[in-house]
């Protein structure tokens, strides 16, 4: 192919699916790529596998499923995604499942291996803190940031939807590029342009001005419409960024400044599986309404290490709140956190008053990070026995106390993982 057509369906878990849906129908895509996988995201999945084996894949993969495959399909648009998070397989069973379902005969192709929890050493420093990483707690999860080269066997399987697991963001998009446009994975050149490709659409409405906008300094149209990109790229490397028309947002020379620097610690130097991106020749000009040129970006040699994101179990944290409504709202929300925090001492917790002085009704909101779960519950307990043990008039009370993951990273060496793929269900697009 010459040139290629991929559109950003998803940005995180919990993006939106008509945006998603309306590339899908009228886009004229080759192939929609949906990332919803942040380093929290997956550990949270290891934390649900290991309570239930069949889970741990995204949450949502059947109800954005259940909409976006029936459109893909009968327009021939192929589906990457990391919806699999801590557990590919068996999202890769329940996708060709609800395919069934739904009469597509679909194949599905799986790529695992970024698990890497038992070939990591606890004894390997963190990169953050340059502490041993089980020095900051149990590990629960190692998922090595897999790249193009390691997606690409799924692609050539001719499957309509390949799920993955922890994989760079931008791998997912550069990955169909090369396997389209016929590129070599060492040409860093092509790499460069395409995870530019990549890094401007993982995030999907960020592009279009969803995460751009503020009102006064930097005002998007129709944000509630809001459109998802996608990008034109050729052979050559030339990348062009634009959305539906008719949607709301906008792709500018200022949406894509913002979002090519997202995320980006060193843009001499941004390090993916894939290649190292030197941005400072990126050139961004606009070539018609919603419609930008991205060009110039320049690829080095790819790191010799795959990066690895590890969960690790940091305690508990609590979170409650309580209102206070008519004359002197305010004054007995702060007294209310005044009592909380004494009976608290000694507790890691803060307390913050929202609503002005004057306001109709006040809410206290508590939170407070403890070593156990029975520590946390003890927070929540104060907060709800303000309701006749503190100032008059409280009411509406939540409370939540839930897990934390923590978050770490380290290094390991590329033949130390063993990716695969694995093809489930249904028959092979040509």
């Amino acid at each position: 192919m010459d040139c290629v057509r991929i559109g950003g369906g998803a940005g995180f878990a919990g993006d939106r699916f008509e945006p998603a849906e309306a590339l899908a129908r009228d886009g004229e895509l080759d192939d929609l790529v949906l990332e919803c996988l942040a380093e929290r995201t997956i550990a949270l999945g290891q934390q649900r596998r290991l309570a239930d084996p069949t889970a741990g894949y995204d949450p949502r993969l059947v109800a954005r499923f259940e909409r976006l495959l029936p459109l893909c399909a009968a327009r021939g648009v192929r589906v990457i995604t990391n919806m699999g998070a801590a557990n590919p397989l068996a999202a890769g069973r329940v996708t060709a499942d609800l395919a069934g379902r739904l009469g597509l005969g679909l194949t599905v192709a799986v790529v695992t291996g970024d698990d890497v929890l038992d070939r990591i050493d606890p004894s390997a420093p963190a990169l953050e803190t340059g502490r041993p990483l089980a020095a900051h707690g149990d590990l629960v999860s190692a998922n090595a940031y897999l790249g193009a080269e390691q997606i690409m066997p799924a692609l050539e399987t001719g499957a309509h939807v390949v799920l993955t697991g922890r994989v760079a963001d931008p791998s997912l998009f550069t990955a169909p590029l090369a396997q389209r446009l016929g590129w070599d994975l060492r040409d860093a050149s092509a790499m460069a342009a395409g995870t530019v490709a990549g890094h401007l659409l993982e995030c999907a409405g960020q592009l279009t001005g969803g995460y751009f906008a503020d009102p006064g300094r930097k005002d998007v149209p129709g944000l509630a419409e809001l459109g998802f990109p996608y990008a034109d790229v050729t052979a050559d490397g030339d990348v062009e960024v634009s959305k539906l028309p008719g949607t709301g947002g906008l792709v500018s020379r200022a949406t894509v400044r913002e979002q090519l620097l997202y995320e980006v610690t060193d843009p001499t130097a941004y390090l993916t599986p894939d290649v190292t991106l030197d941005l400072r020749e990126v050139t961004v000009a606009e070539t018609g309404p919603d419609r930008v040129a991205v060009r110039g970006a320049v690829g080095r040699a790819r790191p010799e290490k795959f990066k690895v994101s590890v969960g690790y179990r940091a305690g508990w944290r609590a979170e409650a709140g309580i209102s206070y409504a008519g004359p002197g709202a305010r004054a007995r929300a702060e007294l209310a956190g005044e009592v909380v925090l004494r009976r608290l001492a000694g507790t890691r917790v803060r307390a913050d008053v929202l609503g002005a002085e004057g306001s109709p009704e006040c809410r206290l909101r508590i939170a407070a990070s403890a070593a156990d779960r029975a520590a946390a519950e003890v927070v929540c307990h104060e907060v709800e026995a303000l309701y006749t043990n503190g100032p008059a008039g409280g009411g509406g009370v939540r409370t939540a106390v839930t897990e934390v993951i923590g978050i770490v990273s380290t290094l390991i060496d590329r033949d130390r993982v063993e990716p695969a793929v694995t093809v489930i269900g249904g028959h092979a697009c040509g």
